[in-house]
Protein backbone atom coordinates (compact mmCIF):
# COMPACT_ATOMS: atom_id res chain seq x y z
CA UNK A 1 0.00 0.00 0.00
CA UNK A 2 1.65 3.03 -1.00
CA UNK A 3 0.72 6.01 1.98
CA UNK A 4 1.86 8.61 -0.39
CA UNK A 5 -1.36 8.42 -1.88
CA UNK A 6 -3.27 9.97 1.00
CA UNK A 7 -3.99 13.68 0.79
CA UNK A 8 -5.77 16.13 3.07
CA UNK A 9 -8.78 18.05 0.90
CA UNK A 10 -10.02 21.25 1.97
CA UNK A 11 -14.17 20.62 1.90
CA UNK A 12 -14.94 24.32 4.14
CA UNK A 13 -17.06 25.90 1.04
CA UNK A 14 -19.91 23.24 1.41
CA UNK A 15 -20.23 22.82 4.96
CA UNK A 16 -22.64 26.23 4.96
CA UNK A 17 -21.09 27.57 7.79
CA UNK A 18 -17.16 29.89 7.72
CA UNK A 19 -15.45 26.76 9.16
CA UNK A 20 -11.95 25.16 8.63
CA UNK A 21 -13.10 21.93 7.53
CA UNK A 22 -10.97 19.06 6.03
CA UNK A 23 -11.07 15.94 4.53
CA UNK A 24 -8.62 12.90 5.14
CA UNK A 25 -8.73 11.00 1.91
CA UNK A 26 -7.64 8.08 3.45
CA UNK A 27 -9.95 6.56 0.77
CA UNK A 28 -7.30 6.85 -2.21
CA UNK A 29 -4.63 4.11 -0.16
CA UNK A 30 -6.11 0.94 -2.25
CA UNK A 31 -9.42 0.71 -4.13
CA UNK A 32 -9.93 -2.45 -2.14
CA UNK A 33 -7.79 -2.36 0.81
CA UNK A 34 -8.65 1.59 1.43
CA UNK A 35 -9.02 3.69 4.13
CA UNK A 36 -8.88 2.43 7.57
CA UNK A 37 -9.01 -1.00 6.19
CA UNK A 38 -5.11 -1.65 5.84
CA UNK A 39 -4.42 0.33 9.00
CA UNK A 40 -6.30 -1.85 11.14
CA UNK A 41 -5.50 -4.79 9.04
CA UNK A 42 -1.44 -4.64 9.37
CA UNK A 43 -0.58 -5.84 12.36
CA UNK A 44 -3.04 -8.80 12.85
CA UNK A 45 -0.90 -9.55 9.12
CA UNK A 46 1.95 -9.47 10.55
CA UNK A 47 1.64 -11.32 13.57
CA UNK A 48 0.40 -14.47 11.64
CA UNK A 49 3.48 -13.66 9.21
CA UNK A 50 5.91 -13.54 12.51
CA UNK A 51 4.41 -16.61 14.01
CA UNK A 52 4.32 -19.07 11.16
CA UNK A 53 0.64 -18.80 10.23
CA UNK A 54 -0.06 -19.30 6.62
CA UNK A 55 -3.92 -18.51 6.82
CA UNK A 56 -5.82 -15.58 8.41
CA UNK A 57 -9.64 -16.24 8.75
CA UNK A 58 -12.06 -13.28 9.37
CA UNK A 59 -15.88 -12.54 9.54
CA UNK A 60 -18.12 -10.42 7.74
CA UNK A 61 -21.06 -9.57 5.56
CA UNK A 62 -22.01 -10.30 1.80
CA UNK A 63 -20.82 -6.88 1.44
CA UNK A 64 -18.28 -6.76 3.92
CA UNK A 65 -15.22 -4.04 3.05
CA UNK A 66 -13.22 -5.97 5.72
CA UNK A 67 -13.49 -9.23 3.88
CA UNK A 68 -12.86 -8.07 0.40
CA UNK A 69 -9.93 -6.33 1.74
CA UNK A 70 -8.39 -9.05 3.82
CA UNK A 71 -8.69 -11.16 0.84
CA UNK A 72 -6.45 -8.73 -0.97
CA UNK A 73 -4.14 -8.04 1.56
CA UNK A 74 -3.76 -11.68 2.78
CA UNK A 75 -2.39 -12.16 -1.24
CA UNK A 76 -0.57 -9.88 -1.55
CA UNK A 77 1.31 -11.05 1.82
CA UNK A 78 1.32 -14.48 0.71
CA UNK A 79 -0.93 -15.74 3.35
CA UNK A 80 -4.21 -17.81 2.74
CA UNK A 81 -7.45 -16.51 3.12
CA UNK A 82 -10.82 -18.09 4.87
CA UNK A 83 -14.29 -15.34 5.52
CA UNK A 84 -16.97 -16.64 7.24
CA UNK A 85 -20.37 -15.25 6.05
CA UNK A 86 -23.04 -14.42 7.90
CA UNK A 87 -26.18 -15.63 6.66
CA UNK A 88 -26.83 -18.46 4.24
CA UNK A 89 -25.24 -18.66 0.59
CA UNK A 90 -27.19 -16.87 -1.65
CA UNK A 91 -27.93 -18.08 -5.17
CA UNK A 92 -26.09 -15.51 -6.69
CA UNK A 93 -23.08 -13.95 -5.33
CA UNK A 94 -22.48 -10.23 -4.30
CA UNK A 95 -19.97 -8.40 -6.34
CA UNK A 96 -18.10 -8.05 -2.95
CA UNK A 97 -17.84 -11.81 -2.29
CA UNK A 98 -17.07 -12.82 -5.89
CA UNK A 99 -14.07 -10.24 -5.71
CA UNK A 100 -13.32 -12.14 -2.47
CA UNK A 101 -12.94 -15.57 -4.53
CA UNK A 102 -10.75 -14.29 -7.31
CA UNK A 103 -8.49 -12.99 -4.44
CA UNK A 104 -8.24 -16.31 -3.56
CA UNK A 105 -10.12 -16.26 -0.32
CA UNK A 106 -12.19 -19.27 0.75
CA UNK A 107 -15.84 -18.77 2.00
CA UNK A 108 -18.03 -20.24 4.25
CA UNK A 109 -21.69 -19.16 4.70
CA UNK A 110 -22.73 -19.30 8.44
CA UNK A 111 -26.62 -18.89 9.45
CA UNK A 112 -27.52 -15.24 11.45
CA UNK A 113 -27.76 -16.66 14.17
CA UNK A 114 -24.62 -19.03 14.25
CA UNK A 115 -22.79 -16.10 13.33
CA UNK A 116 -23.39 -14.30 16.57
CA UNK A 117 -21.45 -17.25 18.32
CA UNK A 118 -17.74 -16.27 16.66
CA UNK A 119 -15.91 -18.29 19.63
CA UNK A 120 -17.86 -21.55 18.39
CA UNK A 121 -16.96 -20.58 14.94
CA UNK A 122 -13.73 -20.71 16.12
CA UNK A 123 -13.56 -23.45 17.96
CA UNK A 124 -15.17 -25.70 15.43
CA UNK A 125 -12.38 -24.85 12.70
CA UNK A 126 -9.40 -24.99 15.10
CA UNK A 127 -6.19 -25.28 12.78
CA UNK A 128 -3.09 -24.63 14.54
CA UNK A 129 -1.76 -22.41 10.64
CA UNK A 130 -4.71 -19.98 11.04
CA UNK A 131 -4.61 -16.96 12.63
CA UNK A 132 -8.12 -15.24 13.56
CA UNK A 133 -8.89 -11.30 12.80
CA UNK A 134 -12.08 -10.30 14.32
CA UNK A 135 -14.62 -8.73 12.08
CA UNK A 136 -14.11 -5.08 11.28
CA UNK A 137 -10.87 -6.01 12.83
CA UNK A 138 -12.15 -4.98 16.02
CA UNK A 139 -9.07 -5.42 18.87
CA UNK A 140 -5.98 -3.71 20.31
CA UNK A 141 -4.49 -4.59 17.18
CA UNK A 142 -6.67 -2.92 15.00
CA UNK A 143 -6.66 -0.21 16.94
CA UNK A 144 -2.71 0.29 17.51
CA UNK A 145 -2.82 -0.22 13.64
CA UNK A 146 -5.35 2.50 12.95
CA UNK A 147 -3.48 4.91 15.46
CA UNK A 148 -1.31 5.83 12.57
CA UNK A 149 -3.65 7.59 10.58
CA UNK A 150 -3.16 10.70 11.79
CA UNK A 151 1.06 10.18 11.70
CA UNK A 152 0.48 10.05 7.73
CA UNK A 153 0.27 14.17 7.03
CA UNK A 154 0.86 16.48 9.86
CA UNK A 155 -2.54 16.85 11.68
CA UNK A 156 -1.15 18.32 14.90
CA UNK A 157 -2.90 21.71 13.57
CA UNK A 158 -6.42 20.54 14.24
CA UNK A 159 -8.20 20.52 17.05
CA UNK A 160 -11.48 18.71 16.42
CA UNK A 161 -11.26 15.51 14.08
CA UNK A 162 -14.22 13.31 13.43
CA UNK A 163 -14.48 9.90 11.95
CA UNK A 164 -17.58 7.08 11.38
CA UNK A 165 -18.32 4.58 14.00
CA UNK A 166 -18.94 0.85 13.84
CA UNK A 167 -16.83 -1.75 15.74
CA UNK A 168 -15.41 1.38 17.34
CA UNK A 169 -11.80 0.22 16.46
CA UNK A 170 -10.29 2.71 14.26
CA UNK A 171 -12.08 5.69 16.52
CA UNK A 172 -10.12 3.86 19.39
CA UNK A 173 -6.92 4.26 17.63
CA UNK A 174 -7.44 8.03 16.90
CA UNK A 175 -8.11 8.56 20.37
CA UNK A 176 -4.80 6.82 21.18
CA UNK A 177 -3.32 9.23 18.73
CA UNK A 178 -4.80 12.30 19.85
CA UNK A 179 -2.56 14.91 21.02
CA UNK A 180 -3.66 16.52 24.29
CA UNK A 181 -5.57 19.75 22.05
CA UNK A 182 -7.99 17.53 20.21
CA UNK A 183 -10.99 15.91 20.67
CA UNK A 184 -12.14 12.96 18.72
CA UNK A 185 -15.65 12.96 17.97
CA UNK A 186 -17.65 9.47 16.46
CA UNK A 187 -20.96 9.47 14.62
CA UNK A 188 -22.28 6.54 15.61
CA UNK A 189 -23.72 4.41 12.19
CA UNK A 190 -25.70 2.14 14.06
CA UNK A 191 -28.78 2.42 15.72
CA UNK A 192 -28.77 2.86 19.40
CA UNK A 193 -25.80 1.62 19.68
CA UNK A 194 -25.12 2.63 23.23
CA UNK A 195 -22.57 -0.52 23.70
CA UNK A 196 -20.15 0.94 21.51
CA UNK A 197 -18.52 3.31 24.19
CA UNK A 198 -17.78 0.35 26.43
CA UNK A 199 -16.21 -1.27 23.18
CA UNK A 200 -14.19 1.77 22.44
CA UNK A 201 -13.05 2.08 26.34
CA UNK A 202 -11.48 -1.61 25.84
CA UNK A 203 -9.39 -0.75 23.81
CA UNK A 204 -7.50 1.95 25.59
CA UNK A 205 -5.24 2.50 28.58
CA UNK A 206 -6.29 4.15 31.79
CA UNK A 207 -4.23 6.96 30.69
CA UNK A 208 -5.36 7.06 27.11
CA UNK A 209 -9.00 6.86 28.61
CA UNK A 210 -9.47 9.91 29.85
CA UNK A 211 -8.45 11.79 26.22
CA UNK A 212 -11.56 13.81 25.26
CA UNK A 213 -13.86 12.32 22.86
CA UNK A 214 -17.33 11.97 22.38
CA UNK A 215 -19.79 9.62 20.10
CA UNK A 216 -22.95 10.91 18.90
CA UNK A 217 -25.92 8.73 17.59
CA UNK A 218 -28.30 11.21 15.60
CA UNK A 219 -26.79 10.05 12.53
CA UNK A 220 -27.18 6.31 12.05
CA UNK A 221 -30.54 6.98 9.11
CA UNK A 222 -32.00 4.27 10.42
CA UNK A 223 -29.22 1.89 11.75
CA UNK A 224 -26.52 0.18 10.10
CA UNK A 225 -26.53 0.32 6.10
CA UNK A 226 -29.92 2.02 5.89
CA UNK A 227 -30.15 4.74 4.12
CA UNK A 228 -32.84 7.40 2.97
CA UNK A 229 -33.23 9.64 -0.45
CA UNK A 230 -31.94 12.44 1.23
CA UNK A 231 -28.78 10.66 1.83
CA UNK A 232 -28.56 9.82 -1.39
CA UNK A 233 -29.15 12.94 -2.28
CA UNK A 234 -26.29 14.01 -0.41
CA UNK A 235 -23.89 11.68 -1.79
CA UNK A 236 -24.23 12.56 -5.40
CA UNK A 237 -23.97 16.32 -4.19
CA UNK A 238 -20.57 15.76 -2.34
CA UNK A 239 -19.44 13.98 -5.64
CA UNK A 240 -20.71 16.27 -7.85
CA UNK A 241 -19.40 19.33 -5.53
CA UNK A 242 -15.83 18.30 -4.35
CA UNK A 243 -15.48 14.41 -5.97
CA UNK A 244 -15.27 12.51 -2.84
CA UNK A 245 -17.01 9.29 -3.03
CA UNK A 246 -19.17 8.16 0.36
CA UNK A 247 -20.33 5.15 1.05
CA UNK A 248 -24.00 5.29 2.27
CA UNK A 249 -22.89 2.78 5.46
CA UNK A 250 -20.30 4.42 7.10
CA UNK A 251 -18.60 7.59 4.98
CA UNK A 252 -22.02 9.38 3.73
CA UNK A 253 -23.60 9.35 7.51
CA UNK A 254 -20.00 11.08 8.91
CA UNK A 255 -19.83 13.54 6.60
CA UNK A 256 -23.73 14.08 6.66
CA UNK A 257 -23.56 14.58 10.61
CA UNK A 258 -20.29 16.59 10.55
CA UNK A 259 -21.91 19.33 7.76
CA UNK A 260 -24.92 19.30 9.86
CA UNK A 261 -23.42 19.87 13.62
CA UNK A 262 -21.56 22.35 11.92
CA UNK A 263 -24.87 24.42 10.95
CA UNK A 264 -26.41 24.00 14.55
CA UNK A 265 -23.16 25.32 15.64
CA UNK A 266 -21.36 22.42 17.17
CA UNK A 267 -17.78 24.05 16.64
CA UNK A 268 -15.96 27.04 17.24
CA UNK A 269 -15.71 29.61 14.72
CA UNK A 270 -12.21 29.01 15.47
CA UNK A 271 -11.56 25.55 15.30
CA UNK A 272 -10.18 23.58 12.78
CA UNK A 273 -11.95 20.41 12.09
CA UNK A 274 -10.59 16.97 10.21
CA UNK A 275 -13.11 14.88 8.96
CA UNK A 276 -11.30 10.86 8.66
CA UNK A 277 -12.46 9.20 5.19
CA UNK A 278 -12.21 5.67 6.43
CA UNK A 279 -12.63 3.90 2.63
CA UNK A 280 -14.70 1.53 1.62
CA UNK A 281 -17.44 1.66 -0.85
CA UNK A 282 -18.35 -2.18 -1.22
CA UNK A 283 -21.95 -1.28 0.04
CA UNK A 284 -22.82 1.09 -3.22
CA UNK A 285 -22.45 -1.88 -5.49
CA UNK A 286 -26.09 -2.99 -3.80
CA UNK A 287 -27.47 -0.63 -5.46
CA UNK A 288 -29.31 -0.51 -8.99
CA UNK A 289 -27.08 1.11 -11.45
CA UNK A 290 -27.45 4.67 -11.81
CA UNK A 291 -28.73 5.67 -8.15
CA UNK A 292 -25.29 7.50 -7.72
CA UNK A 293 -23.53 9.53 -10.51
CA UNK A 294 -20.22 7.72 -8.79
Amino acid sequence: MNINNIYIQDISALCGKTLNINILRADTLDPVVSGNKWFKLQLYVKDAIDNGKTTVATFGGPYSNHIVATSKYGAIMGLKTVGFIRGEKPTNLSPTLTDAIQNGMTLHFVSREDFDQKEKIIANNENPNWAWIPEGGYGVKGADGAKSMLSIKDTSSYDTIICAVGTGTMMAGLIKAAMQHQKIIGISVLKNNISIDTAIKKLLTDEEVNKSFEIIHDYHFGGYAKHTPALIHFMNDCYSNMEVPLDFVYTAKLLYGAFDLASKGKFNPSSKILVIHSGGLQGNRSFKKGTLIF
